[in-house]
């Protein structure tokens, strides 16, 4: 498989200047230990995750710690995040070397409480995600960005269908105690075909028969390993009743249409699922586009009590707001940025940029700068007409 280059590579190669070590999660088969080779080809490579290496590791942990060599990649390091207790032993005994430790995990949570305890302020933390628009021009809606589905798309269904195998034997029995699989697997297609909604946890529940406490861990268990988004409501109250649940989205459009049955363009089009799927996959570019710049995830939603909504509202800095709807149409019509500059007239002093985001045609090349922004003032004044090119544009900006 060739090689694509990462945009998140020059933040990590940043921070070895910087700090001690560089932690960096993401869901499996994301490209994580690809990138972290190709970045330090001459660091020697410890898989943690192969029985005897675990075994190895805790019988006696301070011995094989004291026997790596350094520079140094841990991969998987969750399956035995007590191995990071006697990392920090040997950072602290030699605090000006940069750039020693190079540490991989699949399951955020559970990494991240090792990390608060054992490497605050020795490690930089990132996270990386499937391929990017950005990154790859083969991503798309209906494939996704996962780099082996974009290398092979004619075996994309096998490939998902062992994904979620290998995922619901090893992450969620890692992250849980979950006993029926079955179960959890009819839970997992229940949140695909709840994409782009509120967050209704006793929705959930009641069709699968369990309690909405199991919902909220397994809605966790998805949370952490990086299969979901759950989008917030804005915080700022603009003299509106707010709505205060989140709204959910695969962070993998490929695996959301895998999940609902979907296998082609052709489905997708004639899919009820399509508005929301699209509207989840410009969800995904945002966190993506924020995270391979080393910034924390900043995306919202706004719903108040009287109808009114916005898909997406993203701080940008200096009280400046950027507001997006998504529209899975390649034609725009002025109705469509009928919320937008009803919430744009309500922000106070926020500086409001507002963007109508639709699918662009599919023999569509990437245009860049004002040629891939097509003004609609003459419709409703203020508002942009972009394909998600155009926005993630604006979003550098």
């Amino acid at each position: 498989m060739r090689f694509i280059r990462r945009h998140i590579a020059g933040e990590l190669l940043k921070a070895t200047r910087h700090f001690a070590g560089i932690i960096l999660t993401g869901p499996r088969r994301a490209g994580k230990t690809t990138l972290l080779q190709r970045l330090f080809p001459r660091a020697s490579y410890y898989l943690i995750e192969d029985p005897d290496v675990i075994a190895r590791v805790r019988s006696d942990p301070r011995g094989f710690t004291e026997e790596i060599r350094t520079p140094a990649i841990l991969d998987e390091i969750q399956n035995v995040p007590e191995l990071l207790n006697y990392v920090r032993t040997r950072i602290d005994a030699a605090p000006g070397r940069k750039g020693q430790w190079i540490i991989t995990g699949s399951q955020e949570a559970p990494l991240m409480r090792g990390v608060t305890e054992s490497m605050a302020g020795r490690a930089a933390v990132f996270q990386l995600l499937p391929l990017s628009s950005r990154e790859s021009p083969k991503v798309s809606i209906i494939k996704g960005g996962f780099p082996e589905v974009l290398a092979a798309p004619r075996a994309g269904r096998t490939w998902f269908r062992s994904y979620v195998q290998t995922y619901l034997e090893r992450d969620v029995r890692a992250a849980s105690s979950i006993r029926d699989l079955g179960t959890f697997r009819r839970f997992l297609a229940l949140v695909a075909s709840r994409c782009g909604q509120i967050l209704n946890k006793s929705d959930l529940a009641a069709p699968l028969g369990v309690s909405v406490p199991t919902i909220t861990q397994w809605l966790n268990i998805l949370e952490i390993t990086a299969q979901i988004i759950l989008v917030p409501p804005f915080y700022e109250n603009f003299g509106k009743r707010l709505i205060k649940s989140p709204k959910l989205y695969f962070l993998d459009s490929g695996l959301a249409c895998h999940l609902l049955g979907i296998e082609s363009e052709t489905m997708l089009n004639g899919s009820p699922f399509l508005g929301p799927i699209f509207e989840g996959f410009i969800a995904a570019e945002i966190v993506k586009a924020q995270v391979n710049a080393g910034r924390a995830r900043s995306l919202y939603f706004f719903r108040d009590q009287q109808g009114l909504e916005v898909d997406f509202v993203v701080p940008a800095g200096s009280r400046r707001l950027l507001l997006a709807e998504a529209k899975a149409t390649r034609t725009v019509r002025p109705d469509m940025a009928t919320a937008l500059t009803r919430l744009a007239g309500s922000v106070g002093d926020y500086r409001v940029s507002s963007w109508v985001v639709h699918r662009s045609g599919p023999d569509r090349r990437r245009q860049l700068g004002s040629n891939n922004i097509e003004n609609i003032t003459a419709l409703k004044e203020g508002v942009k007409v972009v394909t998600i090119e155009g926005l993630l544009d604006a979003l550098q900006a």
